[in-house]
């Protein structure tokens, strides 16, 4: 994933002045930092005064976005606010050879701080039954009624209750990973059993197939249905499957040879982005993924926090002792603990094809 991300940015810091100018207005940027306070963030390492860039770990919050207007509420049927879907801390090791993506289950009961929006500070919350993680994402919308405000309280909240210091944030929504889905041909996966969920529109039966991208969007949301068993835990075992997926059907193309194809991905792309200013433009994408160029496959890790039931609610979980070491190893740039048992999704996908790609020339590339 890490060449073709290479390739595929770096095709684009060098694209012909008409696409760069597209993809470069595609990227939707937010700036949260009249909504901060910094006294109260994790402390940032210092930098080296001769290279600040260098040799310096990345936390990268990503989140996707369950946004029910305009495209979006057609693919997850309307309803009102914004609420968030998914949320991962992405690190990446300071010497660029190491990628750990760890999901925090949306059903978490925690802690909430408070968190300021554009309209105003919404209060702490104390664990219990009803404040769940997601709530941070959610109350930050609800108060501010914009994405500023959103991705705030859920930083804010990661923060508080890591003490990870996150360098930016990348925002997705479904519309963005369906189209991007199409546009490489679809996701080849086996199932081991068949799963229908009318709740999420899908269908899909044992086998060999490959799933275009609102079956694909379908199968990272389903939780209720024939195959799944209603836990968020599975479905967080589903997505990174199917991003595993997704990087060995992209990894199986070389996209740089397929203008057309490759120009539709990277629309698709930078279209679903809605990201913090490190990582709103073309070069600075373009840096990141060329800075990962030492990484392999085998140096991707996706991992869930550790959890148990919550004992008032076992439809909800909470974090165990474990995730204290997570974090802690993130923060001081260590490999995380990786779990040895199978994800248990019945989902598997064709290795990819060992296709060293070359990345072009690049003038005036920043390199995060």
């Amino acid at each position: 994933m890490a060449l073709t991300l290479v390739g595929v940015f770096a095709f684009a810091g060098t694209a012909a002045g008409a696409l760069y100018y597209t993809l470069e207005h595609n990227i939707t940027e937010v700036d949260i930092e009249a909504l901060t306070v910094e006294a109260l963030r994790p402390e940032a390492p210092e930098p080296d005064p001769e290279d600040p860039n260098g040799g310096r770990a990345l936390n990268i919050l990503l989140i996707g976005s369950d946004s029910r207007d305009g495209e979006n509420g057609a693919i997850g049927g309307d309803a009102p606010g914004m609420r968030s879907d998914t949320t991962m801390v992405m690190h990446v090791s300071a010497d660029r050879t190491r990628v750990e993506v760890v999901s925090i289950p949306r059903d978490s009961i925690v802690d909430l701080p408070s968190c300021l929006t554009t309209n105003g500070e919404v209060p702490a919350r104390a664990a219990s039954p009803t404040t769940m993680f997601n709530s941070a994402f959610a109350y930050g919308w609800d108060r501010g009624q914009d994405i500023e405000s959103a991705v705030s309280c859920t930083r804010t909240a990661v923060e508080s209750l890591t003490d990870v210091r996150m360098d930016g944030f990348i925002v997705v929504d479904f519309t963005g990973f369906e189209h991007m889905v199409d546009a490489i041909g679809g996701v080849p996966i086996t199932l081991d059993a068949p799963i229908n969920a009318p709740q999420a529109d899908l269908d899909l039966p044992a086998g060999e197939q490959t799933l275009n991208g609102q079956q694909a969007l379908g199968l990272a949301r389903a939780r209720k249905g024939e195959g799944l068993n209603g836990s968020d835990l599975q479905r967080i075992d589903r997505q990174q499957d199917l991003l595993d997926a997704m990087a060995s059907a992209i990894l199986s193309k070389n996209l740089l040879t397929d203008t057309p194809a490759l120009i539709q991905f990277l629309s698709s792309a930078t279209s679903s982005l809605t990201v913090s200013p490190n990582f709103s433009s073309i070069p600075e994408l373009t840096g990141l993924a060329l800075s990962l160029k030492n990484v392999s496959t085998d140096s991707i890790v996706f991992e869930t926090i550790p959890v148990a039931d919550y004992p008032a609610d076992r439809n909800r979980v909470m974090w165990t002792s474990a995730a204290d070491e997570v974090w802690e190893n993130m923060k001081n740039d260590i490999p995380i603990p990786v779990s040895e048992s199978p994800s248990g999704t019945g989902i598997s996908s064709p290795a990819p094809a060992d296709t060293a790609v070359e990345a072009p020339a690049t003038a005036d590339v920043v390199v995060p």
